[in-house]
């Protein structure tokens, strides 16, 4: 397996840390409640890199469940001072952008990120593929079912409701198989996508347990798999927390997936994860001199 923007692979996990330039995220970090949300990015950025942080993946529109979209000029509004200022401030690291967006993907790339993490793996936005294939970056193509799914909200957070899979592994996996291949037949190498079976969007909370019980089902895909399940509402549902309660449950999710395949773990908790990572890691890759 290889992917020209994380050398590593196979030989460690990566981390990328969740930067929430909104002012609803689910997890109760979006930036925009403070009075300069692109100094509180930039100091969110050097904590996440001191703590060992790989990936910086910065989103401006909340996609918890009930959550409203926002126009592309107002998402550009939001990301750009923070995409230019962490660009500058941190040449080296490797920037996400968190849109489903073509044109803020494009403006984006243009300002010198990295990869584009989109939640509907090229199918919201018919000219995404083309965009990200032009800019020869990276893609984290993500399953979704939130069409026609019920969201429910509730003080343990947002989940879903009245979803049917005939066979959720299954329909994933071949979801996924369809995503890569929009992205092959625009341009992109094979070596510029990861993929993402999309925990928590459009999912009941048993269905999300039983897709990360066989996670490793997706290995056969033969791509990076990047697993996002940090604080979400599977979690504080199946533990009865809240949202601000829910490390435990993120660093047990964590663990489960680096120790089935997982390639590159997204998270609110960078310093935590990148302990637990390491340390498995070193179990994982341990040899007798």
């Amino acid at each position: 397996m290889k992917n020209r923007l994380l050398p590593d692979l196979g030989k460690k996990t990566y981390i990328m840390g969740i930067i929430n330039v909104t002012p609803d995220s689910f997890s109760g970090d979006g930036l925009l409640r403070h009075g300069d949300y692109v100094h509180a990015a930039l100091k969110l950025a050097e904590h996440f890199m001191h703590d060992g942080c790989d990936i910086l993946d910065v989103g401006a529109e909340s996609t918890r469940p009930g959550a409203l979209s926002v126009s592309t000029e107002e998402e550009l509004e939001r990301l750009l001072p923070v995409v230019k200022s962490v660009r500058n401030d941190f040449p080296g690291v490797i920037l996400s952008i968190d849109t489903y967006k073509a044109e803020t993907a494009r403006v984006c790339l243009a300002e010198g990120a990295d990869i584009i993490n989109d939640i509907w793996g090229f199918r919201y936005d018919p000219a995404m593929a083309d965009v990200v294939a032009g800019a020869g970056a990276g893609a984290v193509l993500m399953h979704n079912r939130v069409q026609g799914a019920q969201a429910v909200t509730s003080e343990l957070g947002g989940r879903y409701e009245g979803v049917e899979y005939e066979d959720i592994v299954a329909e994933v996996h071949c979801w996924l198989t369809e995503a890569v291949q929009l992205a092959t037949d625009a341009g992109l190498n094979e070596d510029q996508i990861i993929i993402d079976p999309g925990i928590g969007f459009g999912k009941t909370i048993d269905q999300n347990l039983f897709l990360l019980k066989h996670i490793d089902a997706l290995r056969d895909l033969g791509f990076p798999i990047l697993l996002g399940a940090s604080r979400k509402g599977f979690i504080g549902h199946t533990l009865n927390l809240p949202q601000g309660e829910r490390l435990e449950g993120s660093l047990a999710a964590a663990a489960w997936g680096v120790l089935h395949g997982v390639d590159i773990l997204r998270v609110h908790d960078v310093k935590e994860t990148v302990r637990l990572a390491r340390m498995l890691d070193a179990i994982r890759f341990s040899q007798l001199p």
